[in-house]
């Protein structure tokens, strides 16, 4: 197939680690940055070594060159980036968390299926090959049945009061900026959705008046995920699952290097290290991508698996500002 043409909606700083993976993608060409500004769009574009810079998102979306956007505005605008890009005829990955809500990721299902277009949420770590591996041992019954599943991932960005997810807007804070990836990563591990929830945070004014950190009980039928998700704390990004069996560990179980992708599998018959292949998972995503939208290939998750983590966020969400638990 050829390459795919894509264009970046906005300067954000995780095209650090995509824009270069389009570039690299073998089925996949960076044709534009665009930014409000014309003078971020040219940093931008030089930088990643983008064919051009625009100045505008609609600027972009008008460009008939252009075959597929990667959305990676703040949350807030996802729903209404998402929705002129489908009426501009361009297939869509956008940032996780794809929707704020159920109801605005059906909107963009909705718009999508309308305009005949492909639309994706951005959760790049479950491309890595690893989780496909990690699915089979707790298939395969190695570590007994799965009791719960422990995530931790947090990061200090306390003094970058300018960083997304900051902004008091809706979509801010800790659960929807890295408690998505627990959500997800449960869900897509246990196979099932979760039922009900229990969340405390921390708030911070200072931040506007966001969930700062927040730890939260999730049930699933027959399992539960426990998480703590901060954004003022120590570097830490691990994911366990515990089975009646035995349990996986796995660090860097989101923010994964090329070459750090082994995890660990624990028995009474002993332990061991499951060597992962060092690969980059952003290009695998635009890869998987790009083969989809050439017909080549299907997409690794459906969208309809955004609106599904979106209810549980908005569950979760409701559960610390009104302290109670709640269903999703």
């Amino acid at each position: 197939m050829s390459a795919v043409r894509w264009g970046i909606l906005g300067a954000a700083g995780i095209n650090e680690a995509m824009a270069p993976a389009i570039a690299a993608a073998s089925n996949a060409e960076l044709v534009a940055i665009a930014s409000r500004t014309a003078e971020r769009a040219e940093a931008a574009a030089e930088r990643f070594g983008a064919a051009r810079a625009v100045e505008g998102y609609d600027a972009l979306l008008a460009d008939p060159d252009i075959e597929a956007v990667y959305i990676p505005l703040p949350n807030a605008f996802h729903l209404e980036w998402t929705l002129r890009a489908a009426a501009a005829g361009k297939h869509v990955l956008c940032e996780k968390p794809m929707a704020i809500t159920a109801s605005d990721a059906r909107a963009m299902i909705a718009a999508c299926d309308a305009a005949g277009v492909l639309l994706a949420e951005a959760f790049m770590y479950a491309h890595h090959p690893r989780y496909a591996r990690i699915a089979e041992i707790i298939d395969s019954g190695e570590i007994g049945t799965p009791h719960a599943i422990l995530t931790t991932f947090s990061f200090d960005a306390s003094d970058e009061l300018d960083h997304s997810g900051f902004q008091g807007l809706p979509g801010s804070g800790s659960v929807y900026d890295v408690g998505c990836y627990a959500v997800h990563s449960a869900r897509m591990l246990l196979k099932r959705e979760p039922r009900a929830v229990t969340a405390r945070a921390t708030e911070s004014a200072l931040h506007g008046d966001i969930d700062l950190a927040t730890s939260a009980l999730v049930e699933f039928d027959g399992a539960t995920l426990l998480f703590h998700v901060d954004m003022a704390a120590a570097d830490t990004d691990v994911l366990e699952v515990i089975g009646s069996a035995g349990r996986i560990v796995v660090p860097h179980a989101f923010i994964c290097s090329p070459g750090d992708g082994d995890f660990r599998v624990e028995t009474a018959a002993g332990s061991r290290v499951e060597s992962a292949d060092a690969v980059d998972h952003y290009r695998v995503q635009v890869e998987t991508f790009s083969r989809a939208v050439g017909g080549d290939g299907d997409l690794l998750l459906d969208p309809s698996d955004a609106e599904r983590n979106a209810a549980a966020l908005e569950a979760i969400t409701l559960s610390w500002r009104d302290g109670r638990r709640v269903l999703v």
